[in-house]
């Protein structure tokens, strides 16, 4: 999972759920900006301090 930005949790639910990164990170855009931004950003921040941290290969 080399492909995080921030804090890599586009990068992590793509791997989970076996999705293309971009495709989840688009996906995240557009909900972002209809839900008026603020509440994904708080469910971006509470899913990096939630989701555990991959091991370095």
């Amino acid at each position: 999972m080399q492909q995080k930005m921030l804090g890599g949790v586009c990068a992590g639910l793509a791997d989970y759920f076996d999705l293309d990164i971009s495709l989840v990170r688009l996906i995240f855009v557009g909900v972002a900006l209809l839900t008026a931004i603020l509440p994904m950003v708080l469910f971006y921040l509470i899913a990096w301090l939630v989701i555990p941290v991959q091991p370095k290969e």
